[in-house]
């Protein structure tokens, strides 16, 4: 289909997902995973990774971490993206899985230290640049997720952050997001497909809250275009200061 990799998700805790054996529940049946990663290689040529956490309900052992990912090494796979909490399918809902269990880095760097040579890339509960540059130094990588979600520009200040370019302008975030609108809107796209991922594209700068609000209110009508999102981010004072902050 094009993808460059394909990720096995062996993390998320949802009760839709255990039902379809899949997400988090996964990693209770080690030798299982090791068989599907062994096949998914054989079907494709693109790199196939792992996403998981550091264990799952009861089997929480540092043995059982490095158990699930030595199968998926046999299986042929080098990288892993670590979420540094255990997942508790017993007792959590997916938002608490994502707050309740504490994080555990330490665990996470000892894993790097138990294999060396395969890619171990962090994810969970980083939030700034300062922080994912931080563990990068350790690790071989960061993820960032809900936090790039809820403030995409964060993802702005990576190249500043590591390389010290000058991110772009906020403004021309919006400018360059106006020729993918119009091919999705002639596609019988609708424009809240887009803007419903942009809500967080201003956090921090004043008039965020009122350039919510008119995308919140005005995105959903059929007949919604470019305009409206033109008109919500007249709502946003670019000049202040504070929109230089994640």
């Amino acid at each position: 289909a094009g993808y460059d990799e394909i990720n096995l998700n062996l993390g998320c805790p949802s009760p839709r997902v255990q039902s379809a054996r899949i997400g988090a529940c996964l990693m209770a049946e080690p030798e299982l995973v090791a068989e599907c990663l062994d096949a998914m290689r054989s079907a494709v040529a693109v790199p196939v990774t792992v996403k998981c956490r550091l264990g799952v309900d009861e089997q929480t052992d540092f043995e059982f971490l490095t158990r699930l990912v030595s199968n998926c090494a046999r299986a042929g796979v080098d990288t892993f993206f670590i979420h540094a909490r255990i997942a508790v399918l017993k007792g959590l809902s997916p938002a608490q899985n994502r707050s309740i269990p504490p994080l555990d880095y330490p665990r996470v760097y000892a894993l790097k230290r138990a294999f060396p040579r395969l890619k171990i890339i962090l994810n969970g509960g980083i939030e700034t640049m300062e922080g994912a540059v931080q563990h990068a130094h350790g690790l071989d990588g960061v993820m960032i997720g809900r936090a790039a979600y809820h403030n995409p520009w964060l993802l702005t200040q990576v190249d500043a952050a590591l390389f010290g370019s000058t991110p772009i302008e906020r403004g021309l975030v919006i400018d360059n997001l106006l020729p993918y609108i119009e091919s999705h809107l002639s596609a019988g796209g609708r424009l809240h497909d887009i803007a419903r991922h942009l809500h967080g594209l201003f956090s921090g700068c004043r008039g965020a809250r009122a350039y919510r609000r008119h995308l919140s209110e005005h995105s959903h009508a059929t007949a919604a275009g470019p305009d409206v999102l033109l008109a919500a981010a007249a709502h946003v004072e670019l000049e202040e200061p504070l929109c230089l902050s994640a």
